[in-house]
């Protein structure tokens, strides 16, 4: 499918989003790290509630972009921030419902889900890596990394609202498939994400794993 806007259109928004909030994006890099770590030595209510927090934070940022950078060269961009506001608020009610506790898996998912996290900072690195220069690519706070960390969040929980799982699937697809169209290749990640997210939500559907996740 041809896209509406050209590859170097695509990276000066990034351009334009990191010029006008690389406080929030070195910010955002900072506290997910900070909270990664945290959880990893010692999940319970507290981290819970701050990786929950940290989510909220990163999908919020994510509709910024879209309503206010990505829309100026696609109008689906629209419907985009629409999903990200909704993801947005169904974090906001787990998070006050106390329905994601990150860091309780069994261990090899809790190592798959901290692998996606660890790849999400990672991100910028890898982003740069391939080719990209700043700040004419993407870095952090924006919708790509922000699926893998919260793939990776979802993954680490042993059990969590399966509507969580809906919009980072529908992004990863969506996300990982412009990857291709756009070079930016990091991005490629978003497909093993979403997969990760369906087959462990449908494992836990038909009691595979235990607890079965919130409806």
């Amino acid at each position: 499918m041809e896209l509406p806007f050209t590859v170097d259109q695509f990276l000066d928004g990034f351009a334009r989003f990191n010029a006008a909030l690389w406080p929030l994006v070195a910010l955002s890099w900072l506290m997910t790290a900070a909270t990664t770590l945290a959880v990893a030595r010692a999940p319970g209510a507290a981290t819970s509630r701050a990786a929950a927090a940290l989510l909220v934070l990163l999908w919020a940022a994510g509709t910024v972009y879209h309503a206010l950078y990505f829309t100026a060269i696609n109008p689906a961009a629209w419907g985009f921030a629409g999903l990200f506001a909704g993801q947005t608020a169904l974090l906001g009610h787990a998070a006050w419902r106390g329905r994601l506790h990150p860091g309780t898996a069994r261990s090899s998912q809790r190592m798959l889900g901290l692998g996606f996290v660890l790849y999400g900072l990672a991100y910028p690195l890898i982003t740069w890596g391939l080719g990209h220069t700043y700040p004419r690519m993407p870095v952090f706070a924006v919708p790509c990394p922000t699926t893998l960390v919260t793939a990776g969040v979802l993954l680490t929980c042993a059990a969590a609202p399966r509507r969580l799982v809906v919009i980072p699937v529908v992004w990863g697809v969506i996300g990982g498939s412009a990857a291709i169209q756009l070079g930016v290749t990091s991005d490629a990640a978003l497909f093993a994400a979403a997969a990760a997210l369906v087959v462990t939500s449908m494992r836990r559907r038909h009691g595979v794993d235990a607890p079965r996740a919130a409806a």
